[in-house]
């Protein structure tokens, strides 16, 4: 079954940069991923280190125990405590519909 994480990040002002091209690459490696179905990366318009990510994948359980431990996320999860402000909040969501113009 089909799973939507909703993802908040919080930057630190002087990592943005850097949050930013970690994070870029690891949404550039996943997207190739059999199980990945789509991500799209939100930014706040009223705070510019606010971020929420919105990813789907196919599979819950292939999701836990396969892509996060992926070789390419290794950087970014270590890194992650030098480029947050705070802890990041992360919601799983069960999808039941999906609209796109054609």
């Amino acid at each position: 079954m089909a799973v939507t994480y909703l993802i908040e990040f919080q930057a630190r002002p002087e990592r943005r940069e850097a949050f930013l091209e970690r994070l870029n690459a690891v949404l550039d490696a996943m997207r190739h991923e059999a199980g990945f179905v789509s991500a799209t990366l939100h930014a706040d318009p009223q705070d510019p280190h606010h971020f929420l990510l919105h990813e789907t994948w196919r599979d819950h359980g292939e999701v836990v125990e396969v892509e996060l431990h992926r070789p390419y996320r290794d950087a970014w999860h270590a890194a992650l405590p030098g480029l947050l402000a705070a802890p990041r909040r992360i919601g799983v969501w069960t999808p039941l519909r999906s609209d796109r113009r054609s």
